[in-house]
């Protein structure tokens, strides 16, 4: 357990708690998105249940596009919007509680835009199947 009480967990648990591969979790910290909580003696990547939740934001973001520097900065807002010791107040949290609702809307738009590509394809894939059918129909 850590100083907060939180369960630490193995690389591997973590991987498959989130559906991430060990390298992506890897590549993750070395661009300081996510930093393990703490090093086991033997040096293993040990995190928290927070660690996870961190992970998780991040791929929601990945199929949304959003870029490294993006995910970043969003962390960021969110961690500094969570802090308890160094609370932003005023215009601080003003500030971050607009640029957290612009990547709000970002990922509202985005989404929006998936949906509509989704009922293209499903379109595409259900002319398909009607032209099987009456091909097969059609003995040709």
């Amino acid at each position: 357990m850590t100083d907060q009480g939180q369960r630490q967990m193995q690389i591997g648990e973590v991987a498959e708690r989130t559906g991430l591969s060990l390298r992506t979790i890897r590549h993750y910290e070395e661009v300081d998105l996510v930093i393990p909580s703490a090093r086991s003696k033997g040096g293993f990547r040990l995190y928290t249940e927070s660690d996870v939740e961190r992970l998780m934001v991040i791929r929601r973001m990945k199929p949304l596009d959003f870029s490294l520097e993006e995910m970043r900065d969003l962390l960021d807002i969110t961690d500094r919007l969570a802090a308890t010791d160094e609370r932003p107040t005023g215009e601080e949290l003003e500030r971050l509680r607009e640029r957290l609702d612009s990547y709000r809307k970002v990922a509202d738009a985005r989404c929006e835009t998936l949906r509509a590509r989704l009922e293209m394809a499903e379109d595409f894939a259900a002319t398909l199947r009607r032209r099987l059918r009456t091909d097969a129909r059609s003995g040709a």
